[in-house]
């Protein structure tokens, strides 16, 4: 498979991701600002483009448009345009910076009606090429529709985040989605890892866990294993024009955001980099020697649909190198996972129908990387 990325200094590579769905209102703005926010407070550097006309990503930083003196129209509308990204380019905080949108983009297609389809879709490409040796990740926001601002970030990007509402109606939109984004790669000469994010999720409804197993079933490993849940502070955030992980850092967005942003960062696509561990896993695991042992633990719940481990010992992705059996004891359903594990000392949490948790049963825990408690397992 061939995945395009820009190289960077030291060998590294720039992680170029467009976040896509026609649908509006399922989360889009919300996700490329919030994610950018995550991963910059785990010391990543961001660069967020907005192809969205509508410019709700830099409102959504605290920038206004119309105040501003360029933005990607100059960049995207004109051949030689690609080598003034740097220079519209908006400082946002020490970690995070945006190219710009305004409403002027909307009239780039019927602009560039007339060139070859070729020369319009890889303008935004061949200005993300010229950026210097600042970014980790680029965020692209894309506008709901599938058109040509679209089409240059799916070809701009090696990813693709698809935000999904927990609902019926968006499962259907996205398999659709889907299938536009493999004639898409098949047409503009590349492939694209794509991952679905569910969003707009309310675990206190039967309708919303139905519809996240729904969702997990379908999509498998394409599926994050974090869910956004409903949260009025992410909305509160984007109104003061901030992340919220520097609005409000405790609440529940803010946490979901932290995880997706660990989820990202510790599963890279197998073609642009193996899968590390965390960035503190050595640090948090040490190892104390001897040969390693099979460790289970279990987890019981009555209406859990779903329920998977993640910690230092597996790069904090769910499940990964677990293995799990399911059994029933009465009204409860209990997961067992077998780890194995060399000694040491170790965190850890469950993730339950998508919400990450320290154990129950555990009453020994740390503080992890965003501020909630992480469970501690000692292996002798």
């Amino acid at each position: 498979m061939e995945v395009r990325a820009v190289e960077r200094f030291g060998g590294d590579v720039m992680r170029v991701i467009a976040i896509v769905n026609q649908k509006g209102g399922c989360g889009k703005t919300t996700t490329t600002v919030n994610l950018a926010g995550a991963l910059a407070a785990d010391g990543y550097r961001v660069l967020i483009v907005d192809m969205d006309p509508q410019a709700h990503a830099t409102l959504a930083v605290g920038l206004e448009p119309d105040d501003l003196d360029a933005n990607l129209y100059e960049v995207l509308v004109e051949p030689a345009g690609a080598s003034r990204l740097d220079s519209v380019i908006v400082d946002v905080s020490d970690q995070i910076d945006i190219a710009p949108s305004s409403i002027v983009l909307s009239a780039l297609e019927q602009k560039l009606a007339t060139e070859r389809h070729d020369a319009r879709t890889e303008r935004l490409a061949a200005a993300i090429d010229t950026l210097p040796p600042l970014y980790d990740f680029v965020l692209i926001d894309c506008p709901p529709n599938v058109g040509l601002l679209t089409f240059n970030a799916l070809r701009a990007a090696s990813e693709v985040i698809v935000p999904l509402e927990t609902s019926f109606f968006a499962i259907d939109g996205v398999q659709k989605l889907l299938e536009t984004i493999s004639l898409l790669s098949d047409r503009i000469g590349h492939e694209l890892h794509v991952r679905v994010l569910p969003t707009l999720y309310d675990g206190r409804t039967r309708y919303a866990r139905q519809t996240l197993g729904d969702i997990r079933e379908l999509f498998k490993e394409l599926c994050f294993d974090s869910v956004i849940r409903l949260n009025v502070k992410l909305r509160e955030a984007a109104r003061q024009g901030v992340p919220i992980s520097l609005y409000a850092p405790t609440a529940n967005g803010a946490l979901d955001y932290a995880s997706v942003a660990l989820e990202l960062a510790a599963s890279p696509p197998e073609q642009l980099a193996p899968r590390p561990k965390s960035r503190d896993a050595e640090a948090d695991a040490p190892s104390e020697g001897g040969p390693p042992r099979e460790v289970v633990v279990r987890f019981k719940d009555g209406v859990a649909g779903d329920v998977r481990i993640a910690g230092d010992f597996n790069g904090w992705v769910p499940d990964r190198g677990v293995r799990s059996l399911i059994a029933s004891e009465g009204q409860e359903r209990v997961w067992t996972k077998v780890l194995t594990l060399e000694p040491g000392t170790y965190q850890y949490r469950y993730v339950v129908d998508g919400e990450w948790r320290e154990d129950p049963t555990n009453p020994q825990t740390a503080p992890g990387p965003t501020g909630q408690p992480n469970s501690i397992l000692h292996v002798r």
